[in-house]
């Protein structure tokens, strides 16, 4: 045992790059994910509706700390080592991709239906419509949502601790496990997460607000 002190806190401070490396990964790859559950959930292909449908059913209705383990420990079994940091990635872009994809099909959906006949009645491929005439109004809807689910991607990536991969929450453990001094360690841990979340959550609490008054406008 020892008296928590500021090279634990540095330790703890230096562990924030990874938890916001891990977030950007799995934000980045969901939304690869997320884009094409959106559009297989929204296109005319009754095969991609039915499998973007399960692949959301699956990853909204399991835990995300079983689907952790589920990586982690069970990559090896069909043949794949896998260390933490790629366990933790892979599922937590699976896992956003399914959320994403959720809210962006919401997003596709409430651009007015208008819109889709007065680009059918111009002649374009369903390809052009959603590129030149949907998608980018879907965007603008998408904005604030999207940002306001990044404060969740950040939040999960605690879980990713349960694996052994060192990010805030298990550089908050290690400590704890060396000073034995919970309440301080994870105030810290704590204070390092509200630092992170909260500017993004006013951020997409003002993007909604904005959006409203724009829609209201219009």
């Amino acid at each position: 045992m020892r008296t928590f002190g500021s090279s634990d806190f540095w330790y703890i401070l230096q562990a924030v790059q990874w938890t916001v490396l891990l977030s950007i990964i799995a934000f980045i790859g969901g939304g690869v994910v997320g884009l094409a559950v959106a559009l297989a959930r929204t296109g005319s292909s009754r095969a991609a509706r039915v499998l973007a449908t399960g692949f959301i059913k699956i990853f909204q209705g399991t835990p995300l700390l079983l689907q952790l383990f589920l990586v982690f420990f069970g990559a090896p079994v069909i043949g794949f080592e896998v260390d933490p940091w790629t366990a933790a990635a892979v599922a937590l872009t699976l896992n956003a991709g399914s959320f994403l994809g959720e809210i962006w099909r919401g997003c596709i959906e409430a651009v007015p239906r208008g819109q889709w006949e007065a680009a059918a009645a111009l002649g374009l491929k369903y390809r052009d419509r959603l590129r030149d005439v949907i998608l980018p109004q879907a965007l603008k809807i998408a904005v604030p949502p999207t940002v306001g689910y990044l404060v969740q991607v950040i939040k999960g990536t605690s879980l990713a601790a349960i694996i052994g991969f060192t990010e805030l929450t298990r550089a908050g453990q290690i400590v704890n496990n060396a000073t034995f001094e919970p309440m301080v360690v994870f105030s810290i841990v704590a204070a390092l997460y509200f630092l992170l979340c909260w500017p993004l959550s006013l951020l997409a609490g003002r993007m909604e607000r904005r959006l409203a008054i724009a829609q209201a406008r219009g």
